[in-house]
């Protein structure tokens, strides 16, 4: 299975997060500013690059994906 396929766990560090938003703007699918932090709209999502784009776009990196059958770290990029 390639990284493109399957289902992805998200979420968000509200401790590392400063609401820049760049998140919800990269994939407003995915994510929403909620009282200055963003969340992800769901936890479990189909996969979709827009999503690892959002995390790496992050600059406080307070976003994680995940493989959710693996557990395996997608994004940030190390």
């Amino acid at each position: 299975m390639s990284m493109s396929e399957g289902r992805w766990q998200v979420g968000v560090d509200h401790g590392a997060c400063i609401g820049s938003g760049i998140c919800a703007g990269t994939a407003p699918a995915y994510f929403r500013i909620d009282a200055g932090k963003s969340y992800p709209v769901a936890e479990l999502i189909d996969s979709d690059e827009v999503v690892l784009d959002a995390a790496d776009s992050c600059p406080m990196e307070a976003i994680l994906v995940k493989d959710a059958s693996s557990g395996a770290v997608l994004a940030p990029e190390a």
